[in-house]
């Protein structure tokens, strides 16, 4: 979308990336607050790491929208879209679910239970009773195949505001944040 501002006798082409950047979000504001209220703070860390969690809760809202469509929860799509990225058999065992989708191990039960009520896991039998394989069945398959496209199509809309320079360089930026906070990969199975 492009607009035209007037600017000291001149008509400027700006668009909307240029109009967004001349715009105070909320996170402006909270600084400016503290600013005004404790000038003798550095309060220069909010405006990344309140912009950080801002933006979580509304990339996080805004898919909940989307799955909801789906009658399904983001930890679901999590649950599921772990196992089928995995390759077939698209099965891992619980201990992987949990260090690939990083909540607790009785966490990871209830949402196996849960997935496995609705038909879109199953449990497989192996020779160690302490270990738990847990597979996508077809309609938890069909599911997730179903889902990813419009959810990927949504995060490259929420993405749309950044030229792909900017997504390319952001994502440098989190790479590097997220390393130094030690999210290290591991190694596919």
């Amino acid at each position: 979308m492009v607009q035209y501002l007037r600017v000291e006798r001149m008509t400027v082409k700006v668009s909307r990336r240029m109009i967004a950047s001349m715009e105070r979000d909320t996170v402006d504001r909270i600084v400016a607050q503290w600013q005004e209220v404790r000038p003798d703070i550095d309060s220069s860390p909010i405006e990344v790491i309140g912009r950080v969690s801002r933006l979580s809760r509304l990339v996080d809202r805004r898919l909940e929208e989307n799955f909801a469509r789906h009658d399904l929860a983001s930890w679901m799509y999590d649950v599921l879209a772990t196992l089928r990225r995995s390759g077939p058999p698209y099965e891992l065992t619980a201990g992987d679910l949990v260090r690939q989708t990083m909540v607790t191990t009785g966490a990871i039960t209830n949402r196996i239970d849960r997935l496995e009520h609705r038909g879109f896991v199953e449990r497989a039998s192996t020779d160690d009773r302490r270990k738990v394989i847990v597979r996508l069945t077809p309609a938890g398959l069909a599911m997730v195949d179903e889902v990813v496209h419009g959810h990927l199509a949504l995060e490259q809309e929420i993405l749309d505001a950044l030229t792909p320079r900017q997504q390319a360089e952001l994502v440098k930026l989190l790479r590097t944040t997220l390393l130094a906070l030690g999210d290290h990969a591991e190694s596919p199975r």
